[in-house]
């Protein structure tokens, strides 16, 4: 930032509110905001973002209209309460460059609770640690948009562009709940995430596809066994097969730029496993839902015609039984994105993260789904994503580091405040 004494008084007024926001980080963390039971989360978001007198939107997602665009997922549930909340700030003067400050409230199951060290919404803090579900991945990004845009207000500032504040649903699951804000008209000249990515800006990262596998067997009473068919033994060479295609895709990585150096970016996940009707039953059933990483530039229906063309072909198990293994999409759809070099958006980001860290900002790839894709690909508009240093996000104990929360919504508001200019505040 080019004037230091409107950065220091940015930067003064983060810190000033830091453990307000710390405090409204904890509240929100202990909403269970699992997918289709993020209502209290938002009801949260709506009056914090209501109480700074932003003009709010909260809306229900429209499956028929998502169905209806390419990159939507698969919808699977009953979206009768699944909302998206956003506040926008109009500016009393429009001299800068209009933005999106884009968060998820949605979180994944917390697996057995028991395996935690604490209850995963009691948002405890420990040292540097913020834990609970959802902390880093990605509550405390979405407060840090909040609480940076306050900031300004606090600095005795008032941004000079339009700002969209959005807390959107199924970034976990399908990123419908991003692509309904944009099917719903918000736009901007640049996007900040602020996912849990380490301090640093995501360069690029995968496209990912949700999809169940049936695989049907013949029943039987065990003592001839050898008489049925087993499907839960034949679903062990189903996923065997689909691992060679796994494998078949990590060998291509030195064709995809900035993905070349990564180890293994295209990972499939046996997630869910299901079969059988009884125990003394050889089973005649097993279904298993499965993700799927795909590389920028692989549409997703390119590949989803590989994943079936490549079950197609299992017909046999090893000792020769017959296979039938169909499968149907039941979630994210998804193709990945680049965040490509040079624009004047990272120019900003790479600016302000200067200032408050004194070092150069990192890009890195990342073999995970992120909903910066829906405002490139769709919106063609640049995407940062850039965030906090967490660990075990989907994990048990997930934590995020308080201080690089502070950190980052420093960053974010200095970018802010470059990005959209500020003038000296009119309110009183």
């Amino acid at each position: 930032m080019s004037d230091p004494t409107i950065r220091d008084r940015i930067l003064r007024a983060v810190d000033a509110r830091f453990d307000a926001q710390l405090a409204f980080t904890q509240e929100v963390v202990r909403h269970p905001s699992l997918r289709t039971q993020e209502g209290s989360a938002q009801d949260l978001l709506h009056r914090a973002m209501e109480q700074r007198g932003l003009q709010m939107d909260r809306w229900q997602l429209d499956p028929g209209a998502l169905a209806a665009h390419p990159g939507a997922g698969i919808i699977d549930v009953d979206y009768g309460d699944v909302d998206n909340v956003v506040g926008t700030y109009e500016p009393t003067v429009e001299a800068g460059r209009s933005l999106i400050l884009n968060g998820h409230i949605d979180v994944v199951p917390t697996g057995p609770e028991g395996a935690w060290s604490a209850s995963p919404w009691d948002a405890r803090i420990d040292g540097d640690w913020l834990y609970g579900r959802g902390s880093g991945d990605m509550k405390a990004g979405l407060v840090a948009n909040l609480f940076a845009f306050d900031a300004l207000f606090d600095a005795g500032l008032e941004p000079t562009a339009r700002i969209h504040i959005q807390s959107v649903v199924e970034e976990e699951c399908t990123g419908n709940g991003s692509l309904s804000a944009l099917q719903r008209g918000y736009t901007a000249d640049a996007v900040l995430i602020p996912e849990p990515e380490e301090d640093m800006l995501v360069r690029a990262n995968v496209g990912v596809i949700w999809f169940r596998v049936r695989v049907d067997g013949a029943p039987t009473h065990p003592r001839e066994m050898h008489a049925g068919f087993n499907a839960i033994d034949a679903a062990h060479s189903v996923i065997g097969r689909l691992r060679e295609l796994e494998e078949a895709w990590n060998a291509e990585r030195g064709q995809h730029r900035y993905f070349e150096d990564l180890d293994h970016p295209i990972n499939l996940n046996l997630g869910i496993v299901a079969g059988g009707d009884w125990a003394s039953s050889v089973p005649a059933w097993c279904e298993m839902d499965l993700r799927i990483a795909l590389y920028p530039g692989v549409t997703a229906e390119d590949a989803w015609e590989q994943i079936e063309a490549h079950l197609a072909s299992v017909t046999t198990d090893e000792a020769g039984n017959p296979i039938r293994a169909t499968a149907t999409r039941n979630g994210f759809f998804a193709q990945g994105y680049v965040l490509e070099e040079g624009s004047d958006a990272e120019a900003a980001l790479r600016a302000s993260h200067r200032e408050v860290f004194g070092s150069e900002l990192e890009t890195f790839t990342t073999p995970g789904y992120l909903d910066g894709r829906v405002f490139t690909q769709y919106g063609g508009i640049p995407s940062l994503v850039y965030g906090p240093i967490s660990e075990a996000i989907h994990g048990y104990d997930e934590r995020v580091s308080i201080e690089s929360v502070r950190r980052i919504t420093k960053s974010i508001a200095l970018f802010i405040a470059d990005w959209c200019g500020v003038q000296e505040s009119s309110r009183s």
